[in-house]
């Protein structure tokens, strides 16, 4: 067995999978009724885990590589008589567990973290990163995409991109996300940052900092975070509370100005960019091979939970200096 592919064995084995189980279960009908047999739905997550994890660019080179590859073929429960996951496999899989499932073992993946006390109890951070859409432009409307009609554009620097913005929550103590809601490029993160507070609270409610820049300053996420007992850690922006002393504000060379306790607290907020980092470098956020809002956002999660798997595994393995560092602890595992 390849040392790649070792390494995601006994990162699978440490894990007691049987929740995912059951959450993909609650998407299909029960075994036994009538119609066609579906595949093995722990095997095709694997497959979707494998993809992300080992590295795999596309769905074409994961098909290949189930083709030939004994390691891989026995990692992702197929039988040796059993034809490989191809591209359509996984994604009539995607689609019909959905997002409501991926956010269910999301929403238990962080529980055990929790439960471990991976998880701090003080500063939330968010912020969005955007992703290409797997579209160009349609030329009768080029604010939105051709083959992909909810995709818009939006401007990054001198840059205008098409495609989708995934708004983040993490817990910025141990740097893992505990919330995602992806929208198209173009909605502002004012209008996500209230349901986005809502998801990242339900899982961990011991909150005590709400950190994010000054796009997120509004009086409605503000009243929302005061009302759960959390402190908005938020730059005012210039038009906001002008000539006021002691409000925190940031300037054009991103210096923070203000209160020393809150420029401390909003140091904090770098976490989530790391964070967004890691998962466009290392589990595939920006290898958008599918098309629709609702099928981006699946991706998306299964980013989430590829991060939130490496995190618990190197735990339970010994290793939990290296919950943030996936290829360290692919290779280290790969040589026991």
């Amino acid at each position: 067995m390849s040392s790649e592919f070792e390494a995601l064995a006994k990162i699978f084995a440490s894990l007691d999978l049987g929740f995912v189980e059951r959450c993909l279960l609650q998407a299909y009908r029960p075994v036994g009724s009538i119609g066609r047999p579906h595949r093995n739905l722990l095997g095709m997550f694997k497959a979707e885990l494998a993809k992300r994890l080992a590295g795999v660019e596309s769905y074409r080179s994961l098909h290949r590589l189930l083709e030939v590859d004994d390691a891989l073929r026995s990692l992702c429960d197929l039988k040796r008589e059993e034809d490989p996951y191809d591209r359509a496999t996984l994604m009539r899989f995607r689609r019909r567990v959905g997002p409501e499932q991926f956010q269910g073992i999301i929403a238990d993946l962080v529980k055990q973290l929790d439960g471990m006390g991976v998880l701090k109890d003080s500063v939330l951070a968010l912020d969005a990163t955007f992703i290409k859409a797997y579209s160009r432009r349609d030329p009768e409307d080029s604010r939105r995409g051709l083959s992909d009609v909810e995709a818009r554009l939006r401007k990054q620097g001198r840059n205008v991109t098409l495609g989708y913005g995934v708004h983040l929550a993490v817990d910025t103590g141990s740097e893992m996300p505990l919330a995602a809601i992806v929208e198209p490029a173009n909605v502002n993160e004012k209008k996500v940052a209230s349901s986005l507070l809502r998801k990242a609270t339900r899982h961990k409610r011991r909150v005590k900092h709400l950190v994010a820049d000054t796009q997120y300053s509004s009086r409605v996420l503000r009243d929302l975070a005061n009302r759960h007992g959390i402190e908005p850690v938020i730059p005012y922006p210039k038009n906001q509370r002008r000539g006021e002393k002691g409000v925190l504000r940031v300037d054009k060379k991103f210096r923070s100005h203000g209160p020393w306790r809150l420029k401390r607290l909003y140091r904090c907020r770098s976490a989530v960019e790391r964070v967004a980092a890691r998962l466009r470098d290392h589990f595939g956020l920006e290898q958008v091979r599918t098309r629709g809002l609702r099928n981006v956002l699946t991706h998306a999660l299964l980013c989430l939970i590829a991060m939130l798997i490496i995190a618990l595994s190197a735990h339970l393995l010994g290793y939990p200096d290296l919950m943030r560092s996936p290829v360290s602890l692919m290779k280290l595992t790969g040589r026991i």
